[in-house]
């Protein structure tokens, strides 16, 4: 049961060991994988198996918790997945007047020709006693279309979200990935209407990845452009397939960072950021998730010799999502995490109010209970 499953998870996080506790998007399943030590265990080569959680320095070290132990529950919820507008907090001059300088820096290297996009964030702190067991609670609850997650090693810290991006997905050789660009506020009954700058910024980004990846897949596949909406937010998106041609390492290694968080091309935008951000992001626009889960597949054949006889395929499996809509959790406070994609066409304003809405998905659930 899942009451259950989190008194487990609480037990663990009182001896100060690693786990990750997760939902993935539309599932009614919780997953959690307990660690039997609080080592720090590192990936190599992304041939290891179990639970990896990386920075947004693609240069930095992914850590890896282990499948010593592994529990999977139903979580049934009668919770309506409304997305109330979350109270703002106290709108910080100093905050906004960086922000909207860091935006015109930023603009101001597109115009140069040094960069075509470059995707900025800023970090929040809001006051936080809550337990995060309750707090993730909330968000399994609310965010059912998104991959939640509440993450803990004593060396490292605890993260916490709710995001709506895929990285990468393989079953076998297939892989799936996608480009998330373009932000509006989900008004109820209303359908977004996109302008030239989002559907600009979705189109440089898709154009990034399905680059990047040609010599990395073969059979290259590249959807239409539709929207989708993550809780109160509304996304452009396009999905690519293809066939595994490299190695995983090799392809997330091209990936990551996406120009979804980071920018276009993205050594320049990669710099610019950490020259002009006054933060260090750590696990915020990371990634994380499953890396090669083993999964058995029972299969019947309609061979008239074999009726009735069934047989098993064991397929192996990586699901990995891009660290959006997360806080850190630290000392009784809540560090929550936001950016936005500049492209030629941003307005400072705009962009400084779009970090305020895309604050909400986080603030909201800190807001509730």
């Amino acid at each position: 049961m899942f009451s259950e499953l989190m008194k487990t998870v609480e037990v663990q996080l009182s001896k100060e060991l690693p786990f990750v506790i997760y939902s993935k998007p539309n599932s009614k399943e919780i997953h959690a994988i307990l660690q039997k030590d609080n080592q720090l265990h590192h990936i190599s080569d992304f041939t290891e198996k179990g639970f990896v959680f990386a920075p947004f320095d693609a240069f930095g070290p992914v850590i890896l918790i282990p499948l010593d132990e592994q529990h999977k529950v139903e979580f049934t919820d009668t919770t309506k997945p409304e997305f109330e507008v979350a109270t703002a907090p106290e709108e910080n001059i100093e905050e906004r007047k960086y922000h909207l300088n860091l935006v015109k820096k930023g603009l101001q290297q597109i115009e140069k020709g040094e960069i075509d996009k470059v995707v900025l964030s800023r970090k929040l702190e809001i006051d936080c006693s809550e337990s995060p067991l309750n707090i993730f609670r909330r968000l399994i609850s609310i965010y059912k279309s998104a991959f939640c997650y509440l993450w803990y090693h004593p060396e490292i810290g605890m993260w916490l979200g709710a995001t709506p991006e895929i990285l990468l997905r393989t079953e076998s050789n297939r892989l799936t990935t996608m480009s998330l660009a373009g932000t509006q506020p989900y008004v109820k009954h209303e359908y977004p209407e996109w302008g030239q700058k989002e559907f600009l910024e979705q189109f440089m980004v898709t154009d990034y990845i399905a680059n990047v990846l040609k010599g990395q897949v073969v059979n290259l596949q590249v959807s239409e452009i539709e929207s989708v909406r993550a809780g109160n937010l509304w996304h452009l998106r396009t999905k690519l397939t293809g066939v595994l041609k490299k190695n995983l390492k090799k392809v997330i290694k091209a990936l990551h960072p996406t120009p979804a968080i980071c920018g276009i091309p993205s050594p320049s935008a990669r710099k610019f950021i950490y020259e002009h951000e006054n933060y260090n992001r750590e696990y915020y626009t990371g990634y994380l998730g499953e890396l090669n889960f083993k999964q058995e597949i029972n299969r019947t054949s309609n061979r008239r010799n074999q009726e009735n006889k069934s047989y098993r395929a064991i397929k192996t499996k990586t699901e990995l999502f891009v660290n959006l809509r997360c806080m850190q959790l630290v000392d009784g406070k809540a560090f929550v995490y936001v950016g936005g994609g500049i492209t030629k066409d941003s307005i400072p304003e705009n962009e400084w109010q779009e970090t305020i809405v895309k604050s909400m998905t986080i603030l909201g659930i800190l807001n509730k209970g």
